[in-house]
């Protein structure tokens, strides 16, 4: 693995090397005046292919870096005004300065044409007209299409494969991480242009001095004053009535902001998540998370199949967001920003499944048939409070946030194993409180800079998992002979967890050097009982069945963070000392663990930029884990009716050690439309424990651990292009990707090793050259192969294939037919699945009032079942899952201005 390494490497720095030549100096006019934003392109001669491009500054100054084979370039400068001039020169680096001839530019007609991409040192700015079709109505539709940028279902956006860390609106990110919304109910017609900002540093004290490898997006809109928002109301008819309603109004001011949102739907849209943090911005800002439960505890669920979720979700969701952010200062430096939501969602699900376990040498093969019938409900509420000053003097951020859980999942459970058939029903309660609080300030003291953060989270789970009758549990060993009505599993885990951190930093010609002390400290205790109901009263099994468990973690640590930023190097390093102290105090069984152990655990990234399209990038770290308390408790715990879990008493303290490393190359070149990047990522983790679970005759799982060390290894290549053809109108793309992963595993006592590797093939392509007809298609093709080598060794391999056709119609004016098809085939073994699905639809636009009326047919064929047969380590199993019915939706939709 270290030699694929080191070719690599080679290989990818003889890339950078080879013939990197220079060309700088100075543009003016004839009497010697500097010329700024004149253009300075290289070409090789008789070519009609950019190599690099370069714009003068305020001073008329140029620097072009270009790679070429030949032994002279064309050099091309061009500015308003001026006679366009060429000159040739040697392919060598050299200074030059130019003198250009007044000329007047004449301009023929009163018509101006925007450029599609426009590049302006890091910003990258698109015209959206450039890539919308008709059938376009809000900006995530538009966005999908842009080259170099991709659009997930929940809002959220790559660029060059990469999430972004900010979104903006006219310069201001009201949305603070939770832009899904405004992506998905923006109207395109409120857009003038969508910006990539590119290296993007959001603290504005820090340009220049602390650098950043993400990249941002600002939207901008046509209007520094925008009111403006999205609508649909629909109604539809199956089994039950469907209905579908967005309303989501939106103000976009110089002073403040802000989008109110409700949804709703019972048609299989998932719109809960919209509100979820998908960009969180850089650690100066301090820390935010996406609060959420610790699901310990789970009832037995029904399988979802690999579809897009409307063709399964059996739904009735409430969603109400609202943000809003306004200037609470003269100088605008000041904001003010309020976010709060609530989700109500009731989901029922169903599948049937048939496994048949292989025979080990503790139990023979055997197989289990299940069916499951789910209702999940989900009552959840959010309130977030920002004070935020982000100006080039001085930065302060606090972000207070509360959430409440209030869920509620049931299950019904008919079974048939090796020793039995029976049912069960299943039901759990887990009521969640949770507070964060985040500070961070960077003061200016002289020409230092003092950075103080802290962070503060408290989280309280409690869970209740009833199982009715105990006779469906079926573990004789561990439920000998005793008459029990019903069993519960208690549960509680309060977690509080404090991060504290002071540094400065010192700047001088680039280079940024930042000490840094802190303390991280955490804190869990965990309790929880098994019990069983014999004549309305509850019993306890006793304490091998109990958990009183109390697991901290003090870290102090010291590092020293290390920046440096110039025209073509990017880099940026930290390199910390941490002082680890993990205890973990078990008094129900008399026992006390700990670790102290010093770490040394450094982080690398390094870019540089060359020939002016093409970025290369280095990234390595290493790190250490101790656990957390869900590897140290040594009571059985029932996190499901299927499964016991423990860890030894005398098990040590977990102590995993990781090291990865990674490049990429990437080219991004606005003139011609092109993108591409290319990624390589190793990773070893080494362990010293491993997890030996047991699965008994009735397909129960005991999971235990046993001391050993152990490793898993990852490595993986990827690669995608794009390109966008304007003179057909067409943006297509293509992506492959090659991981494995190699890992020690025990199972029923035997040791053996899995070896997983998967394959994926995709390609995207859009097309609006028609003005009669537009095409969204993508497809992928994968490949896994998994094997075990130990005793017994097996292997099994499994292919896919999945597409989406969109196709619209425009036959007149106004008037659109849409056709949808999506196809999921799988095959193992001899077993080949092909589910299809396929969707009509027929709008009819209101252009004056730019209203759309909306017939769709979804699911024409009414396929009821999804299909798919999988073969596993241990097992082979086949799976049937039921999905929404055909249905017919009217839908009227607008925008609110």
């Amino acid at each position: 693995m270290i030699r694929k390494i080191s070719l690599f490497l080679m290989v990818f720095f003889s890339v950078i090397a080879f013939a990197q030549k220079t060309v700088s100096g100075k543009i003016t006019d004839e009497d010697g005046v500097a010329i700024p934003s004149a253009s300075v392109t290289v070409e090789e001669p008789g070519k009609d292919a950019i190599l690099a491009y370069g714009i003068t500054n305020s001073k008329g100054e140029y620097k072009v870096t270009f790679t070429s084979a030949e032994s002279n370039v064309d050099l091309k400068v061009k500015a308003f005004n001026q006679k366009p001039l060429t000159k040739q020169i040697p392919n060598s680096d050299q200074t030059l300065t130019f003198k250009m001839q007044s000329e007047a530019t004449e301009i023929k007609e009163v018509q101006l044409k925007t450029k599609m991409i426009t590049a302006r040192g890091d910003t990258i700015a698109y015209d959206l007209k450039a890539f919308d079709s008709k059938n376009d109505r809000t900006l995530a539709d538009v966005m999908k299409k842009i080259p170099g940028i991709e659009v997930n279902a929940d809002g959220s956006i790559l660029y060059q494969g990469n999430a972004i860390n900010k979104f903006y609106v006219n310069g201001k990110d009201l949305m603070e991480g939770g832009y899904g919304t405004i992506n998905n109910s923006l109207p395109k017609d409120a857009v003038q242009k969508v910006e990539v900002l590119e290296n993007h540093q959001p603290v504005k004290m820090l340009q220049g001095k602390i650098p950043s490898d993400a990249a941002a997006i600002n939207i901008k809109l046509k209007n520094s004053v925008t009111m403006t928002g999205r609508g649909e109301v629909g109604t539809g008819f199956g089994d039950p009535w469907l209905w579908n309603v967005k309303l989501t109004p939106m103000f976009f001011g110089q002073k403040s902001q802000w989008v109110v949102n409700y949804k709703t739907n019972n048609m299989g849209e998932q719109v809960e998540n919209e509100g979820n943090i998908l960009a969180f911005g850089n650690r100066y800002e301090g820390r935010r998370i996406n609060a959420s439960q610790n699901d310990w505890l789970n009832v037995e669920n029904a399988s979802t199949p690999n579809l897009p979720v409307k063709r399964y979700l059996m739904n009735n969701v409430h969603y109400l967001s609202a943000n809003y952010l306004t200037n609470i200062d003269k100088k605008k430096e000041w904001e003010l920003k309020a976010n709060a939501n609530y989700t109500n969602n009731a989901v029922e699900r169903e599948s049937y499944s048939q496994t048949d376990y292989f025979a080990t040498s503790k139990t023979p093969a055997f197989s289990i048939r299940q069916n499951i019938l789910n209702n999940f409900y989900t009552d959840k509420a959010k309130g977030e409070l920002i004070f935020t000053k982000n100006a080039k003097k001085g930065f302060f951020k606090n972000a207070t946030s509360f959430s409440q859980f209030w869920n509620a999942d049931r299950a019904f459970v008919d079974r048939t194993d090796a020793t039995s058939s029976r049912t069960g029903n299943q039901a759990i309660e887990s009521p969640t409180s949770s507070f964060q609080n985040s500070l961070s300030t960077i003061i200016p003291w002289k020409e230092k800079m003092v950075n103080v953060q802290s962070f503060i989270n408290y989280q309280n789970d409690v869970q209740k998992l009833d199982i009715l009758p105990a006779s469906y549990l079926n573990i004789p060993e561990f439920f000998p002979g005793i008459a029990t009505e019903s069993v519960r599993q208690n549960l509680q885990l309060k977690t509080f967890e404090a991060n504290h951190s002071a540094n400065i930093g010192f700047s001088a010609k680039g280079w940024t050097f930042t000490p840094e002390i802190g303390f991280n400290y955490k804190s869990t205790d965990l309790r929880s009982a098994l019990t069983r109901n014999v004549g309305g009263e509850a019993f306890g099994y006793g304490d091998g069945f109990e958990n009183d468990l109390k697991y901290t973690t003090a870290t102090p640590y010291g590092s020293v963070g290390i920046n440096y930023k110039d025209d073509s190097w990017m880099i940026y390093a930290n390199v910390p000392v941490n002082s680890n102290n993990i205890k973990a105090e078990d008094p129900l069984r008399n026992v006390s663990k700990s670790v102290n152990k010093i770490t040394f655990e450094p982080n690398l990234f390094a870019q540089y930029n060359f020939a002016s399209f093409f970025k290369a990038s280095l990234n390595g770290n290493i790190s250490n884990n101790f656990g957390e308390v869900n590897t140290a408790y040594s009571g059985f715990l029932m996190t499901s009716p299927s499964g016991l879990n423990a860890m030894a008493a005398e098990n040590p303290i977990p102590e995993n050690n990781n090291k990865s490393a990674g490049a990429r190359l990437e080219y991004r070149n606005p003139l011609n439309n092109l993108f591409f990047n290319v990624n390589y990522r190793l990773s070893d983790a080494k362990r010293n424990l491993i997890s030996n679970p047991t699965i008994n005759g009735s397909g129960y799982t005991v999971l235990e651990y046993i001391e050993q060390d152990n490793n898993v290894v990852n490595s993986g290549y990827s690669a995608e292009i794009g390109k966008y053809f304007p003179k057909f109108k067409t943006n297509a793309s293509l992506s492959y990707s090659n991981n494995t992963s190699k890992s020690d595993a025990f199972l029923n006592d035997a040791a053996f090793t899995n070896k997983n590797n998967s394959q994926s093939f995709g390609i995207k392509f859009n097309n609006t050259y028609f003005s009669w007809m537009s095409i969204d298609y993508y497809a992928s093709i994968s490949k896994t192969k998994q094997t075990s080598i130990g005793s017994t060794d097996s292997g099994a391999s499994r292919t896919g294939f999945t597409h989406n056709l969109g196709a619209f119609f425009y036959p007149i004016e106004n008037h659109t037919i849409g056709f949808n098809w999506d196809q999921v085939n799988t095959s193992a073994a001899n077993e080949e699945y092909h589910n299809g699905f396929y969707d009509l639809s027929y709008q009819f636009t209101w252009s004056k009032k730019k209203i759309d009326f909306e017939l769709k047919w979804m699911n024409i064929a009414n396929k009821k079942v999804f299909e798919t047969y999988d073969i596993n380590t241990t097992n082979i199993s086949y799976t049937r899952i039921l999905l929404r019915p055909s249905q017919v939706m009217f839908t009227v939709k607008f925008n609110f201005k």
